[in-house]
Parts: C-alpha cells; sequence; structure tokens
C-alpha cells in the first residue's frame, strides 16, 4: 500500500513504526515530512554481523517506500515523553553519527524509544524474548514429561518381571 496521508497525522517527537512484514523499523518524526531513524548496513549479511548503524535523516517516504506504517508512541502510559522540541534537537544532533547497533541489544527501536523517553526499550526484543523463553519452557515440559513416561514404564516393566 502506497503512503497518502496518516490517518493519524504526526507531530515533532511521534514515533513511526514501519512494517516491514516479519519486523518492524522504527523512525522519529522531526517535522518538514522528514524523519530520523538508525538504519544498519542494507545488505542482509552485514546486518546481523553489523556493531554499528548510521543515523540519518530522511524524506518519510523515502523511509516507508510501498510499507504500512501508522504514528505508534508506544510507551506513553508508562514513561512521561520528553518535551517534543527536546526529541528532534536531540536526534537530528545524532544525524550522521555512527552508533552501536545490536540487533537484540541496540536496534532502531531502542533508539527511537531512547531519544523520546530516555529509556531504550524493544517491544520487538521482549516479545522475541518471551516467544523464545516459552518454546524453549515447551520444548523442556516435553522432555521433562518424556522421562518421567520412560521412567513409569521401565517400573512398569521391571514390577511385571519380578513376578
Amino acid at each position: 500500500m502506497a503512503p497518502t496521508l496518516f490517518d493519524n497525522p504526526p507531530k515533532p517527537g511521534d514515533l513511526i513504526e514501519i512494517h516491514r512484514g516479519v519486523y518492524e523499523h522504527w523512525a522519529i518524526y522531526v517535522g518538514q515530512n522528514e524523519v530520523v531513524h538508525l538504519i544498519p548496513p542494507s545488505n542482509l549479511v552485514q546486518y546481523f554481523d553489523s556493531s554499528s548503524a548510521e543515523v540519518k535523516c530522511e524524506k518519510i517516504w523515502d523511509v516507508v517506500g510501498q510499507d504500512q506504517y501508522h504514528v505508534n508512541n508506544l510507551l506513553d502510559h508508562k514513561y512521561q515523553p520528553q518535551h517534543r522540541n527536546k526529541i528532534v534537537r536531540d536526534a537530528l544532533k545524532l544525524v550522521g553519527r555512527v552508533l552501536p547497533y545490536n540487533v537484540a541489544r541496540y536496534n532502531c527501536e531502542h533508539f527511537v524509544t531512547d531519544l523520546r523517553y530516555g529509556k531504550a526499550e524493544s517491544r520487538q526484543v521482549n516479545n522475541a524474548i518471551a516467544v523464545g523463553g516459552a518454546a524453549v519452557a515447551g520444548v523442556a515440559a516435553v522432555a521433562l514429561g518424556a522421562a518421567l513416561f520412560a521412567s513409569v514404564l521401565k517400573y512398569s516393566n521391571k514390577d511385571d518381571n519380578d513376578d
């Protein structure tokens, strides 16, 4: 879906969530149809192996492309946002800088939440950890159940052989 108008027009300092299919890319709206965002190398191999990313200021349409997007100030219920002027000023000061980058510990979502709230958080990472933890717990439960079942069978067979 090509972007045309925002359903909820952004204000400077708002977080913009861009749906990229399997993940969300995040940016800060700074006004004049521009966003500031943290962008790792575009090469997929370098993306996962990169330890740094560049802060860029670009037209929102160039960043969004054909993807869907919306304003999502996701942690406003949890933290007091910083003043809009401060968010924009701090974001623009970082443009052109290369910052540390890690998909799990400091990605584009951490970058924008740090600017807006002074707290670097990533819901995507937290959700992935929760899903991964649940999957590990599920596998552990199945393994434990199988071990208990095998143990019961072993003792059951031992009792049958004792007769």
